[in-house]
């Protein structure tokens, strides 16, 4: 990296609630927050905001006559960037960029409206603007009023580490000295659980028979374990080291994978071997405290991972964690969601591990962290955080 660059700000909404304070406690706990949706005519596994969020979410709705028609997604992403925004102190005239994006987008109005069209062999009108990528960080950049550089894409589930990369190297080359990023998803639909289950990847388990429904890092499990969650996860990037820097980005990979079918990733995931050494840069690999780790709780995904930080780190790994046992994979929110995690971690300087993982290796400091993320397609991003 050129320089360093601050993290001033952070705001999610998720399974653990909408306050860091509230986030933080619910951390601590041994607990998941996943439980059951009815949907068609079977009950399945999903991580859900809870319910006071639900109704915040839907007072937001109706406090505009211009919200109303607009998809959870782009509610989720202004509700948590108002918070953020507010939390670093940015006025509007700052001018700072916006680049949010998301895995499926518009999940719910798509099904809406295809639904409507099958039915009456016509569009809505506003089937197309309300489903747009850019739907998100357009309404975003009209809620908070800014006139910065505004930015949305959809890279899987790296999606929200790839809208860091982006704020970076905005602000790395001086066009912009303030960016808002994250990720925004809304995914417990019909069809988007339905497409998940296809591919064979989702939990099957059962909330009375199973403790841990989604088996993140547990290496030796025999079914695909993934549980789909929803939230938004925004963090505010500011010019070189801040005062009120609640921690700094001071390493960033990436890297593509070489794919043998759509989904596919390497046995070793030599794309993360790449990212990683390219986010470590000079650092020494065993000055890296803590990584908190993709791992979707799939049999190949998790493990893919691992044997790419062994290829890494050696006989030396440091210790791993993963945040999609407790709230589902958030898909292009969950690499904002995992660096919120790492930085409470930093700032509390107490190690989130896996409560049903044995032998769990805890950092005696916590001063390096590295985060990962990967999607559909073999695209890797890791970002190094320090204290």
């Amino acid at each position: 990296m050129q320089k360093p660059v601050s993290i001033t700000a952070m705001a999610s909404i998720s399974p653990l609630g909408k306050s860091l304070d509230h986030i933080w406690e619910n951390y601590q706990n041994n607990q998941h927050y996943i439980t059951e949706k009815r949907l068609k005519n079977e009950s399945v596994l999903v991580a859900q905001i809870p319910q006071e969020v639900k109704q915040d979410i839907e007072a937001l709705r109706l406090s505009d006559n211009k919200y109303k028609s607009l998809d959870n997604t782009v509610l989720y992403a202004i509700y948590a960037s108002r918070q953020a925004i507010k939390d670093a102190h940015w006025k509007a005239s700052d001018n700072f960029g916006i680049n949010i994006g998301s895995s499926r987008g518009a999940t719910q109005l798509f099904e809406d409206y295809h639904k409507d069209f099958l039915k009456n062999n016509k569009a809505k009108t506003l089937s197309s603007p309300t489903t747009t990528l850019g739907n998100i960080s357009s309404w975003v950049a009209h809620d908070l009023q800014t006139n910065g550089p505004e930015i949305s894409h959809s890279i899987t589930c790296s999606t929200a580490l790839h809208a860091l990369l982006n704020g970076v190297a905005w602000i790395n080359s001086g066009m912009c000295n303030k960016f808002l990023v994250g990720g925004s998803e809304a995914p417990l639909t019909p069809f988007t659980i339905a497409q998940m289950q296809a591919l064979k990847i989702y939990s099957k388990a059962k909330l009375d028979e199973e403790s841990f429904p989604c088996r993140a890092l547990n290496l030796s499990k025999k079914q695909n374990t993934m549980v789909l969650g929803e939230g938004a996860s925004m963090v505010c990037l500011e010019s070189g080291k801040t005062e009120n820097a609640l921690a700094y980005i001071t390493g960033m990979g990436y890297a593509t994978e070489i794919l043998t079918h759509n989904i596919s990733i390497s046995t070793d995931a030599k794309c993360f071997q790449k990212s990683m050494k390219m986010a470590l840069g000079n650092l020494n690999p065993n000055d890296i405290d803590i990584i908190v780790m993709h791992a979707p709780g799939t049999i190949k995904g998790d493990l893919s991972e691992y044997k790419a930080i062994e290829a890494v780190f050696k006989n030396n790994l440091p210790a791993l964690t993963s945040n999609k046992w407790k709230i589902g994979h958030t898909f292009g929110a969950s690499g904002a969601l995992s660096i919120e995690l790492a930085v409470l971690m930093l700032q509390h300087q107490k190690f989130i591990g896996i409560p049903y993982l044995e032998h769990q290796k805890t950092p005696k400091k916590i001063k390096h962290i590295l985060v990962n993320a990967v999607g559909f397609g073999g695209n890797a991003v890791s970002i190094l955080l320090t204290k």
